[in-house]
């Protein structure tokens, strides 16, 4: 059975997976802890991750040209700075972003079933998994639907609430709210809302022409879903405030509502459930090509390697995917698993950044300054989320190095 996959997307396909990752999870998922971190300053933690989202954002893009492989940073840390570090940016990034979808499949039953939501989750997974399994032009073709669904919602929530008589430019305060702690975390929280880019670097053995279309296409994704984040950022602040952002279970739907566009919410109730199942859908698809990537190299069981003969997916990893997503659905906390998974990917850019420390002139390094500060911007970030989060991702990255050195001891026995 052949382990090669297929090069099938382009540059627009590639940049509506990168949004699909990032639209559902940041814009109906991350503000509203993050207004709880930062207060008046969650718009100063925006412009912050966004900054270290560009940092990444460009060694991904300079180390994937070179790396055309599936398996993103893994890949890359493993070429660049040993088998250790390329199994650890591995490790972080398929337990972190598989509680990330676990945290949009909830938000899915959330938004679409309330007093259902695990059963809906269990299902979007299910259904999920079988459109990627399918094939992933099938899957980029369904992302790129959801996306234009996703930002048409979008516009008329900041239309609604910046014509609003509610919108009070006061509560737009640009400084620090709650203070640098706080700023940092909110920082770290709305991370998790651009990491999606990450899809596109996976895809690296299934985009054509990859040294010209992943550095396209990760910066165009980046600037979008920042755009759209900012946009509604301050338009939700402008109605709502810190305070009532940061206690809203639903903070768009709140906002028309405040805004006297009633007749919105149950449109940004299923714009919510549709964004989140094209981030879980890119999520879905990312994860399992890491997997892909880790089982060829026996990190994880070789079984997972196989790649369909006619879908020409890794139909294996996939499965093994959806199945433990579905499981940690039952048990999953929304909020909880947003910080996990951001100190997750943040060690994963970590890695990332360190690994494109190493390119040289001839393999078109980006200026020595981004890197580093990437490198720098993730650590801070990961440190400064809240502490159950940091606790739990350090006890996660020790387990597994420590299942790293325990197979290699036990490989140098035999």
């Amino acid at each position: 059975m052949s382990e090669t996959l297929r090069r099938r997307l382009g540059v627009t396909d590639a940049v509506v997976i990168g949004l699909g990752a990032m639209l559902g999870a940041g814009i109906f998922a991350a503000l509203a802890p993050a207004a709880a971190a930062a207060g008046s300053g969650l718009l100063a933690g925006l412009a912050l991750a966004a900054a270290v989202a560009y940092c990444n954002a460009t060694s991904s893009a300079r180390l994937a040209a070179r790396h055309p492989q599936s398996g993103g940073t893994y890949v890359y840390g493993r070429e660049r700075l040993g088998e250790f570090w390329g199994y650890l940016a591995g490790w972080c990034f398929v337990v972190g972003k598989t509680a990330s979808c676990a945290a949009m499949a909830l938000t899915v039953g959330a938004y679409a079933w309330p007093g259902r939501e695990r059963a809906v989750a269990v299902a979007a997974v299910v259904a999920l998994t079988a459109v990627n399994y399918a094939g992933v032009r099938k899957a980029a073709w369904l992302t790129r639907a959801i996306v234009a669904a996703v930002l048409a919602v979008l516009a008329a929530v900041v239309t609604a609430c910046l014509t609003a008589g509610a919108a009070d430019p006061a509560r737009l305060d640009l400084g620090l709210g709650t203070g640098p702690g706080g700023v940092l975390q909110a920082a770290g929280l709305l991370f998790f809302a651009f990491a999606g880019y990450a899809r596109i670097a996976t895809l690296g053995e299934e985009v054509r022409d990859p040294a010209r279309t992943i550095p396209r296409a990760i910066p165009i994704a980046l600037g979008i879903a920042l755009a759209v984040y900012a946009a509604v950022a301050v338009a939700v602040l402008a109605v709502l405030g810190p305070a009532d952002l940061a206690s809203a279970a639903a903070p768009l739907a709140d906002a028309v509502r405040a805004a006297g566009a009633g007749w919105l919410v149950p449109v940004v109730r299923v714009g919510a459930a549709v964004a989140a199942l094209g981030s879980l859908l890119a999520l879905i698809l990312g994860v399992s090509r890491t997997v892909l990537a880790m089982a060829r190299d026996r990190h994880l069981p070789h079984v997972l390697a196989a790649v369909h003969p006619r879908f020409g997916v890794p139909h294996r990893a996939e499965l093994a995917v959806g199945a433990v997503v579905a499981i940690l659905v039952l048990v999953a906390d929304l909020r909880g698993a947003i910080g996990f998974s951001s100190f997750g990917v943040l060690v994963y850019y970590a890695v990332a950044n360190a690994a494109a420390c190493t390119l040289t002139a001839a393999e078109n390094r980006p200026p020595r300054l981004i890197p580093v500060a990437g490198l720098g911007g993730c650590l801070l970030l990961a440190c400064t989320l809240p502490p159950p989060a940091v606790l739990t991702g350090t006890a996660v990255l020790a387990a597994g190095a420590l299942a790293y050195a325990l197979r290699r001891s036990a490989a140098a026995r035999r």
